[in-house]
């Protein structure tokens, strides 16, 4: 995830080879938590690059937050296809684990197959 300057909102790079570029729209929720919604979604594949047309995905909302009962973050998702309807969603719990690390010391193994500067 980046902040894009040039479109003014989040910008989430999925998959492996970051060929799916999602903007992203965030607000905070009833809960106090962050809310992410999926907007508009681009396709980049060396020198092939188009919008991803919304009638073959789906618009993800995501709810997050932090709850002090359990000590743990909970997740709430939803993906819904404006002709298919809600196409899947989960709700769960984790736990956070943070290790020290500089950008150098990133093992190979957890970054992307692929990086490349794109807008």
């Amino acid at each position: 995830m980046i902040f894009s300057e040039q479109r003014g909102k989040v910008v989430d790079y999925l998959g492996t080879h970051q060929h799916l570029a999602v903007d992203i729209d965030l607000a905070v929720g009833a809960n106090g938590g962050m809310r992410l919604f999926a907007g508009a979604q681009r396709f980049y594949e060396g020198m092939l690059a188009f919008r991803f047309p919304m009638l073959f995905s789906g618009r993800a909302e995501v709810c997050e937050w932090f709850d002090d009962a359990t000590g743990k973050f909970e997740i709430e998702v939803s993906v819904v296809n404006p002709v298919w309807g809600r196409l899947f969603g989960y709700r769960g719990s984790f736990a956070v684990e943070y290790r020290p690390t500089l950008a150098h010391e990133i093992p190979p193994d957890l970054k992307p197959l692929r990086e490349e500067r794109r807008e």
